[in-house]
């Protein structure tokens, strides 16, 4: 597995791979993706405000993403919002852990001193993974999503500069 920077001419393969796991309606917030053009806007911009922007490649082949896009408003500029995804297939084998770690050591890097992210309280995977990184859970927004029949909570969670990770 290589982890690195998510170059522009990523976006396809990217943008593909964020559709395929929106489309399992069970991981992000979106249910279908993104065209690789605004893919490859975001990963532009994500780079332009000196945030982070990681793939992982299995053979070769985009198989995970994470990113964090610091905050642009005035006294919240020391704060990164984060997102992440692995492909179905390829979870539950450290693809996600090496992601999270590589883009945390990156940002904290780059002065970022907190980086946020909101969880389905029913990925339980992804809720392990964040505790064991030193994520804190600041708070819960009750039945924040009600999709496909289910209602499911939205967990709030941060991680310091100062914390390890």
């Amino acid at each position: 597995m290589v982890i690195r920077d998510t170059l522009p001419e990523d976006a396809k393969a990217v943008a593909a791979l964020v559709d395929a796991v929106a489309r399992e309606r069970r991981y992000l917030a979106a249910t279908m993706g993104f065209s690789p053009e605004s893919t490859e806007a975001f990963i532009r911009s994500v780079r332009a405000a000196k945030g982070v922007h990681l793939v992982a490649l299995l053979d070769n082949a985009i198989s995970g993403w994470c990113d964090i896009t610091p905050a642009a408003f005035e006294g919240m500029t020391h704060v990164g919002r984060l997102g992440m995804g692995v492909k179905a297939g390829f979870r539950g084998q450290g693809m996600g852990k090496a992601l999270l770690k590589a883009a945390l050591t990156r940002a904290f890097a780059l002065g970022l001193e907190r980086v946020e992210l909101e969880v389905f309280r029913s990925n339980a995977a992804a809720v392990h993974l964040y505790e064991a990184h030193g994520f804190l859970r600041e708070g819960v927004k009750v039945s924040a999503r009600k999709l496909d029949g289910l209602t499911d909570d939205i967990l709030l969670f941060a991680v310091f500069q100062s914390c390890n990770h």
